[in-house]
C-alpha cells in the first residue's frame, strides 16, 4: 500500500527535525554535548509555554553551568520549532562575547555583514556577555545597538548567560543596549546557584 501524502510530508518533516538537531549537535563544543537537565524556566522559555518570556538572561556566578544549561535550553528551543511545515528550519547564531565584539570591529573585514546576520536570525546566543571587561569602542557599540535595537522592535528572541544582570551591562554595551536588554529579558532572568564545578572537578581529580 502507497503511504498517503500526509503520512510521506510527516516523514519528511521527521527527517528534517532530525537532520537540523543533528546538525546543532555538532556545533555544541565538545565541553557541553552531555545532556543536562534544564532548570524549569529554561525549559519554559524554549517550549515558549503559557507566559514563558521570548527572552532568556541566565546568571550566576562563575562555574554554575550557565554555557551549558544554554546550548540545551537553545537545543530544545530548535528541537520544539524544528517540527514546523513552513520552507525552513529556525536560524541560530551563537557566538561567543569577545569573539562577537571582535567580529564588529570596523577592521575585522564585514562587520555590517555580521550585524544584519544577527539581526535577523530566529534566535541569537550570546555567551558571556560581560566577558569583555573593557568597554568595546564607540564603533562596536553602535553596531550593538543596531543589532539590538532591531531584534527589540521585531520581537526577536535572544539567549544570553552573563554573570551579571542585564541592567548591570551599560559599561560593557552602552546605556541604551543594556535598557533594551532589561526589556527585552524581563521575566526571562534566571538565577543559576550552586559551586563552581570547574573547582569541584580539579579537586576531584587530586
Amino acid at each position: 500500500m502507497l503511504a498517503s501524502s500526509d503520512d510521506a510530508r510527516e516523514l519528511w518533516l521527521a527527517e528534517r527535525r532530525t537532520r537540523t538537531l543533528t546538525q546543532f549537535d555538532t556545533r555544541i563544543p565538545a565541553l557541553y554535548r552531555e545532556p543536562v537537565e534544564l532548570p524549569l524556566p529554561a525549559y519554559a522559555w524554549a517550549l515558549g509555554t503559557g507566559s514563558a518570556p521570548a527572552s532568556l538572561f541566565l546568571t550566576g556566578r562563575v562555574g554554575v553551568g550557565k554555557t551549558h544549561t544554554a546550548w540545551h535550553a537553545a537545543r530544545q528551543w530548535l528541537a520544539h520549532r524544528a517540527d514546523g511545515d513552513g520552507p525552513g528550519v529556525p536560524v541560530i547564531q551563537t557566538w561567543r562575547s569577545t569573539a562577537f565584539f571582535d567580529a564588529l570591529r570596523p577592521d575585522a573585514g564585514n562587520p555590517r555583514d555580521v550585524t544584519k546576520a544577527a539581526q535577523e536570525c530566529d534566535l541569537l546566543y550570546l555567551d558571556d556577555l560581560a566577558a569583555a571587561r573593557v568597554s568595546p569602542s564607540g564603533w562596536t557599540q553602535e553596531r550593538l545597538y543596531e543589532l539590538f535595537d532591531e531584534r527589540y522592535v521585531n520581537q526577536r528572541p535572544v539567549l544570553i548567560t552573563c554573570d551579571v544582570l542585564p541592567g548591570q551591562l551599560s559599561p560593557v554595551v552602552g546605556e541604551r543596549v543594556a535598557s533594551r536588554l532589561a526589556e527585552m529579558c524581563a521575566g526571562g532572568v534566571h538565577l543559576m546557584r550552586g559551586p563552581d564545578r570547574r573547582k569541584q572537578t580539579e579537586e576531584a581529580g587530586e
